[in-house]
């Protein structure tokens, strides 16, 4: 058994909300809980039990009603959690009212902004009022294109106060990305700001609105926000209105009561397979599993200061503001997180006195292959936990950021997805961490790994499933009455369990290792190998920046594809292909080894920042990908077509 990479002190765990937690789950339910195992058993033997008591330790403002906790939890899907509760989302995030800081806001090219509790309360009174008084209700949609500032947090608490649905994109979005989105949920309202910066450039947003505005006629009222200017003109834009100007103050605001699960976001898949799925998530089961995840997996306290580096169009936005519901301070960023340099958001960081900093597998990997040294250069005494998504974190990554970050932090790499506007593995700050592997299966969630027959397994790869019902599963597909998209996104490879796609490891510690998604499974000679198994050793090598592998049909059999993006000033030859092979070849198995490595200048991935093998295998096999407007660098797709390395 490999010794960890970090173990919290016993004060860390003496103080850690999870401990307090099974304290009171002990004497309310005369349990006999020790440790942070016997819990995980409890929660998902006794899931009811728990999520009431989770929900007691959070202080979830909701009137329960009576009857069960979970109806029909024997199915999947169609088990509904706490059927006669009522709440308000927003009321849950806005129940301090105090000096506080509730959001800092910095970015690429302006000052430090900040609104205390109190402000961000007023603010969501004013837009809440704007809101009703252009006539949106209940279960009517409120759009966003925006870059990650306060005003973005502040139209989502408004739209949820009244029971309208939020859903946001990026401005990075092209326009006919934003109208395969908001064209089919059909906003009343949509705000957004005039532009935004990125990389040091000034980028225009309106000329995109006003096309997208002018093929939606569902959009009553645009509501924009002057960002990357003072006072931008609104005359190419249909029923405008300057953000400030947008409602009138109040005092209070009038929460609409509603059902626990009514809907509050639509979030949408990648969209690189077709038309982007809209996901409907409720009320109710996302603030249940993000105030767990927040409290007990990441320890996060009224006096911490949280910050994510993430976009309006990524779920991590909408997993960060929930947040607010602890009386945290959140830190916001919107710009290039290499931009001027390297060391910007750990300057942030330092200037904010950061205790949580959220970032992607992709970030921490690049640093490191910079040797960059944010520990030395930076006073990093407040941070506390690091977190990292978006992709498998590589060991290297693990090693990097205890030898060059700091020694003393809970590392956790969070693996969940859109799906669940939430994470299936995630960390504790009560357990140790080990090299390469995701701490701990959430709690609450009945988390499997299974072959090919649905029998679970430890130590091999197989399937992440969760074989029971939770409470921030979709409430469906928008525009999906009879659930059918819905059951077959998710229910259809095994009965009544939900089949995340995701090839996965249980290992001996509890842990987890996501080797990679199950639809880009590398098949060669009908082995499975997860591309993910491969990325963890090319990118060990310091010549390499960036790699995408496929499997390419060849002669009645599949053959493993690398495509490998060089470092500047680097090329790749015949010396290091031999080096990438015995990498490869040395560290997992002969199968793993790719029949061919080539050298591209760009690799095609998502606004969020993900890789798409998909749409790589679909072009080196001469197929159409199906929606390349989902794609940051569409482009980037040429420099896979008709390449005649693999033609032999």
């Amino acid at each position: 058994m490999s010794d960890p990479l970090w173990r919290p002190s016993p004060q860390r765990i003496a103080g850690a909300n999870v401990t307090r937690f099974i304290d009171c789950v002990n004497a309310r339910r005369a349990a006999e809980i020790s440790d942070y195992d016997g819990l995980y058993r409890w929660s998902i033997e006794q899931p009811a039990e728990f999520w009431i008591e989770l929900a007691r330790f959070a202080d979830v403002r909701a009137d329960w009603g009576t009857g069960l906790a979970l109806m029909d939890g024997d199915k999947m899907p169609g088990a509904a959690w706490f059927p006669g509760a009522t709440l308000n989302f927003a009321a849950n995030l806005l129940r301090f009212r105090d000096s506080t800081e509730a959001l800092v806001f910095v970015g690429e090219r302006t000052g430090r902004r900040a609104l205390t509790y109190q402000q961000l309360f007023s603010e969501v009174a004013r837009v809440a009022q704007g809101l009703r008084a252009a006539g949106v209700e209940a279960n009517d949609r409120v759009a966003g294109f925006l870059p990650n500032i306060p005003e973005a947090v502040v139209a989502m608490l408004a739209t949820a106060s009244i029971g309208a649905i939020w859903s946001s994109c990026s401005p990075d979005f092209g326009i006919n990305g934003v109208l395969d989105r908001f064209g089919q949920i059909e906003p009343k309202v949509l705000f957004t700001a005039d532009g935004y910066f990125y990389g040091g450039k000034t980028l225009d947003s309106l000329a995109s609105m006003t096309s997208v505005v002018s093929q939606l006629p569902s959009v009553q009222r645009v509501v924009v926000i002057p960002f990357a200017s003072a006072a931008p003109s609104l005359s190419s834009l249909r029923n405008a209105i300057f953000y400030d100007q947008f409602g009138v103050a109040a005092n209070d605001i009038d929460f609409a009561v509603l059902p626990f699960n009514h809907p509050l976001y639509i979030l949408y898949s990648s969209g690189t397979t077709g038309v982007p799925k809209c996901i409907v998530h409720g009320a109710g089961g996302t603030l249940l599993q993000h105030q767990k995840e927040h409290l007990l997996h990441t320890d996060l306290k009224r006096g911490d200061r949280m910050f994510y580096f993430t976009t309006c169009g990524w779920m991590m936005w909408n997993w960060l503001v929930s947040g607010l519901a602890t009386g945290a301070t959140l830190i916001l960023y919107d710009g290039s997180p290499f931009y001027p340099d390297r060391n910007v958001l750990w300057r942030l960081a330092e200037s904010e006195s950061i205790t949580i900093f959220g970032t992607s597998a992709k970030y921490l990997a690049a640093l490191e292959k910079a040797a960059a040294r944010p520990g030395a250069e930076h006073d990093l005494k407040a941070l506390h936990a690091i977190l990292s998504t978006g992709s498998p974190l590589l060991p290297d990554s693990f090693d990097y950021v205890y030898q060059h970050i700091k020694e003393d932090l809970q590392l956790s790499s969070i693996s969940g997805g859109t799906d669940i506007v939430s994470c299936f593995c995630l960390g504790s700050p009560v357990l140790p961490v080990y090299r390469g592997e995701i701490q701990t299966r959430g709690l609450g969630m009945r988390v499997e790994i299974v072959d090919e027959s649905r029998q679970s397994v430890r130590g091999e790869s197989g399937e992440l499933v969760c074989t029971a019902p939770f409470p921030s599963m979709p409430l469906g597909f928008w525009n999906d009455p009879d659930d059918k998209r819905y059951h077959a996104a998710y229910f259809e490879r095994f009965q009544n369990v939900w089949h995340h796609g995701d090839l996965a490891v249980l290992t001996e510690h509890d842990g987890i290792v996501i080797l990679g998604r199950s639809d880009a499974v590398l098949n060669p000679g009908g082995v499975r190998i997860g591309t993910a198994e491969i990325y963890r050793q090319v990118e060990t090598l310091p010549e390499v920046a960036e790699s995408i592998a496929i499997g390419q049909q060849w002669r009645n059999d599949i053959r493993v594809v690398l495509f490998v993006r060089m470092q500047p000033g680097q090329s790749l030859d015949d010396s290091l292909r031999q080096r990438i092979k015995d990498t490869i070849r040395t560290n997992t198995t002969p199968r793993h080894v790719p029949a061919r490595i080539v050298a591209v200048p760009d690799i095609p991935r998502t606004i969020s920042g993900k890789i798409v093998e998909l749409a790589v295998r679909d072009v080196v096999h001469g197929r159409e990908v199906r929606n390349v407007d989902a794609l940051a660098n569409p482009e980037a797709l040429e420099h896979f077509r008709n390449r005649p390395e693999l033609s032999a």
